[in-house]
């Protein structure tokens, strides 16, 4: 639907009051605007009073009756806001939509995983039938029908609701209640209906527990979340997440919105206006998240005569265990902790580690004195949520991960239960695992050095206690799911620094920041592929290196790349592979299909030897000769510092030795030589290459002998990141300690920062467009076809539209020119008969 047709409908303009040009864009047919009226209406759940829809759809029963149909069909959460109409006007409880929904599917053999998200969460919530469950019962269904007595899908669903988690402070309401159902009830339900009839809604917490579920289980009443403008919520470790699909439905893509900008000092009144989203609609989400028991609400009030009695054995909604005691009490109800005040009982038995966060949250709040409200953000892409995920590396890690991939955050307050998970994480693994176990080591030491670092805030200035920055880490696409406009708002509220891991993915696009500043890639063009030509250009070195745009098709391997035994393959949008150059050819030319792809010479005798060297450089780093355990005297490096600013930023440089006979083993003492590795199918984050070629192991070839001595011109710059690695424990230490002592963090550093990120932008942009003109067409006789039309990248990085070559120092246009072809007919004329 045309986005401007959206906003009027949304705006509730009449026909008659739209603007021509979106009278146009609808044929000029009033027919065809009440279409698209009534479609928006039902896909995004609206009331029917107060809305454009009442003008064209007169039956209002009709349309709710639509509504719920279309939500049905596509699996879409239950509209709880609507619950007035659903459950008094047409008696739909969101357990009997939820049946209907099962038993659809069931009846059409679909998998578990077509249930999105939130609507599993919530199926789970109120039938518990997960992913097992649900198996179980598909089998059931399946074998009823090898024999006579065939069970439909509906005989082996659940009767009525499991018993779900009530909160004191919501908000029960009468439902659909004839006299025949005033029969069955018990006095005390009798009376607490008598109760809502004459005196209207009443609190949970005021009634008697369970009469409270009783009732909600019949249907005859159900329950509103109260959510008012200036709730504060706080998101705990996911518990009871269901990781399906994302559906993408308006519901569900503004709760991932809100899930990654909320915070525990922004009511919802001001995350309205940040979002630039409508109040009600917020405060839905919102409403949604405290009834899955995902969020918890923050600061309200329950005093204990207010409270049943009844109420004291009751399980929480956000499973935390606590008991009676009065401080305790008071802690919560003034620091906003999330144990319930009336005490609870835990209902899970894994709750060790959220009991844990809650008071240690709690009492921890209390002892740090008042901080700056700007925090730290640490940017981290998917790569990391599923090692994390992936390793089992501790017991409750995984809901962090959870958490951390479907939220896209885990703020301060979690941090403390995260880290105590981390610890837990062993040092040791083995093969694969061991990169996942890295990685969480690796973690742990960068959130610790982040977090609270007195060190990094020494320029806070007399008025302020200087006892660091709190700490967030937020997920980068889950970031790019708001507009820029949008995420720079979030941003700039609530963040004082961004920091980007490094290196991240090839496969988002990175977060682009002025201010707050950013100590990561400045420009998506800076995590590019542009960005390692742009390096090449001002070094005058690097590795042989051929861009070739999407569509060109390649007869034979270029001269350049046939000394090479291995190459780097980096395909547009994806992170490199090494592979062996001997079938290489035929997996190019499928790549080049689809994709932009970057060829560079690795290895000539095996792998390439890479060394990371941090930056920035320390002064005695700078001194002395170049030696292989003094990579930062290398020419490149002192060219590259005028180039690029390496003082104010933070990262690593990789160095590459192609001509790699004699394996060196030197020391891991000095600073900026860095880590060594021996090229292989994963590029240094462990992602996943997008050649899937698993590469052979590393002969030993040198590993016995000592080191010899090494020329600068076998070495050359391969890549520059920016941001803190997490691949390599020993870069990260390096990296943290020049972060302190260069004092990055500082006031002036991060104003220099600001004014050399920007210069650097302009260059690599200036740079990128240099080459983006001027394009001609390619010889017919080349050993090069030439490009497809090039569509615009989705991420924004421009994709190139000539071929490009580095060799010997200069970056050129690539005709992919071949010896003339040989004239067979003439040669045969010449030969005697």
């Amino acid at each position: 639907m045309n986005t401007d047709v959206e906003f009027h409908i949304r705006q509730n303009y009449p026909w008659n009051k739209l603007p021509a040009n979106v009278k146009q864009s609808l044929g000029n047919s009033q027919r065809e605007y009440e279409k698209h009226v009534l479609l928006y209406s039902i896909r995004n759940q609206l009331r029917f009073r107060n809305n454009l829809v009442r003008h064209v759809r007169k039956d209002e029963r009709k349309y709710y009756e639509e509504l719920l149909k279309y939500s049905r069909d596509h699996l879409m959460l239950y509209p709880y806001h609507l619950s007035d109409i659903m459950v008094k006007g047409l008696r739909i409880t969101p357990f009997s939509y939820y049946i209907g929904i099962m038993e659809d599917i069931m009846n059409s053999e679909k998998s578990y995983d077509s249930l999105p998200n939130f609507t599993a969460a919530d199926c789970l919530r109120l039938l518990g039938i997960g992913r097992n469950q649900y198996i179980d019962l598909m089998n059931q269904c399946r074998s009823s029908k090898k024999f006579f007595r065939r069970k439909s899908a509906r005989d082996l669903l659940p009767a009525k609701p499991v018993e779900i988690s009530v909160e004191p402070w919501w908000v029960a309401q009468t439902g659909f209640i004839t006299e025949d159902d005033i029969r069955i009830c018990s006095p005390a339900e009798k009376k607490a209906i008598d109760k809502m009839i004459d005196s209207g809604p009443q609190l949970a917490g005021s009634m008697e527990y369970n009469v409270v579920l009783s009732l909600y289980n019949r249907g005859f009443i159900y329950l509103d979340v109260p959510i008012s403008d200036d709730s504060c919520i706080s998101v705990p470790p996911l518990e009871g997440f269901v990781m399906n699909r994302v559906q993408g439905d308006y519901f569900e893509t503004l709760l991932y919105k809100i899930f990654v900008s909320i915070d525990e000092q922004t009511n919802v009144s001001e995350l309205a206006n940040v979002l630039e989203i409508d109040l009600g609609l917020v405060k839905n989400a919102v409403s949604m998240y405290c009834r899955l028991g995902f969020a918890l609400k923050k600061g309200h009030m329950f005093s204990s005569d207010q409270l049943h009695p009844t109420w004291k054995s009751a399980p929480s909604v956000n499973r935390l265990k606590s008991t009676m005691d009065p401080q305790k009490m008071l802690l919560s109800w003034e620091q906003g902790s999330p144990v319930m005040e009336g005490g609870s009982s835990a209902t899970d038995t894994d709750t060790t580690s959220l009991e844990d966060q809650a008071d240690t949250g709690s009492v921890s709040s209390l002892s740090i004195p008042a901080a700056p409200t700007k925090r730290i953000a640490f940017l981290f892409d998917s790569t990391l949520t599923a090692f994390l995920m992936m390793g089992n590396l501790s017991p409750n890690l995984k809901s962090h991960a959870v958490t951390m991939f479907e939220v896209g955050k885990l703020s301060d307050e979690t941090l403390d239960s995260f880290l105590a998970e981390l610890e837990k994480v062993e040092s040791t693994a083995e093969g694969e695992a061991q990169r996942y176990f890295d990685h969480a080591l690796t973690l742990k030491n960068t959130i610790l050095f982040l977090r609270y670092n007195k060190e990094l805030t020494q320029d806070q200035g007399p008025d302020i206690p200087n006892i660091g920055f709190p700490l967030d880490m937020l997920r980068c696409e889950s970031l790019l799911g708001l507009d820029q406009a949008t995420c720079s708002r979030v941003l700039n509220k609530n963040y004082k620094l961004l920091v980007s891991m490094a290196p991240l993915s090839n496969e988002i696009r990175p977060i682009s920041s002025c201010t707050p500043q950013h100590i990561g890639p400045a420009i998506p063009e800076v995590s590019s592929i542009w960005f390692k030509l742009y390096l090449y250009h001002v070094t005058g070195q690097g590795p042989p290196s051929l861009l070739l745009s999407k569509g060109s098709r390649l007869r034979k391997l270029p001269d350049i790349f046939q000394v090479y035994d291995r190459l780097l393959i980096t395909s547009w949008g994806h992170d490199p592979g090494v592979v062996p150059t001997s079938n290489v050819l035929t997996m190019l030319n499928d790549a080049l299909t689809h994709s932009a792809v970057l060829i560079q010479g690795h290895g000539m005798h095996g792998h390439g030897e890479m060394v990371h060297i941090p930056f920035p450089f320390n002064e005695e780093e700078l001194k002395g000769e170049f030696s292989y355990s003094n990579m930062c005297m290398h020419k490149a490096l002192q060219t590259l510092k005028e180039h690029v600013d390496l003082e104010h930023q933070c990262g690593y440089i990789t160095m590459l030795n192609s001509n790699n006979r004699h394996r060196r083993r030197g020391s891991d003492g000095v600073d900026c030589r860095g880590d060594t590795h021996l090229g292989g199918g994963l590029d240094n984050s462990g992602s996943t290459e997008s050649f899937e070629l698993v590469t052979e192991e590393k002969d030993g070839e040198g590993k016995g002998k000592t080191d010899v001595i090494s020329s600068e011109d076998e070495w050359v710059p391969l890549e520059l990141c920016f941001g803190m690695p997490l691949f390599s424990s020993e870069l990260n230490r390096k990296v943290c300690r020049k972060i302190a002592s260069h004092k990055l963090c500082s006031k002036e550093s991060l104003q220099e920062l600001l004014h050399s990120s920007r210069k650097l932008s302009l260059k690599v942009l200036s740079f990128v467009q240099s080459f983006q003109d001027g394009g001609q067409p390619a010889d017919p006789e080349s050993g090069v076809s030439g490009p497809l039309s090039q569509p615009a990248a989705e991420s924004g990085v421009p994709l190139p539209a000539l071929n490009l070559l580095f060799k010997d120092g200069e970056l050129r246009e690539w005709s992919g020119r071949a010896p003339p072809p040989l004239n067979i007919s003439a040669l045969q004329k010449d030969q005697p008969t």
